[in-house]
């Protein structure tokens, strides 16, 4: 469990910081973000937990 909220801590860190550092641009990326198609967004979300999945695999082995 430490090492869980060890993770989504960092996790949180890593969000949070273009909002904190880039303000601006990020609002820029959400408007752009929003004229996505759906199916688009999908796919791309698939393929980051497949590679994080990933990730994990390899950091376990």
């Amino acid at each position: 469990m430490d090492f869980f909220l060890c993770v989504l801590g960092m996790v949180m860190i890593v969000e949070g910081l273009p909002y904190f550092a880039f303000p601006e641009s990020t609002k820029s990326w959400v408007r752009k973000i929003i004229e996505i198609p759906v199916g688009s967004l999908r796919k791309i979300g698939f393929i980051l937990m497949i590679v994080g999945l990933l990730l994990v695999y390899i950091g376990k082995r």
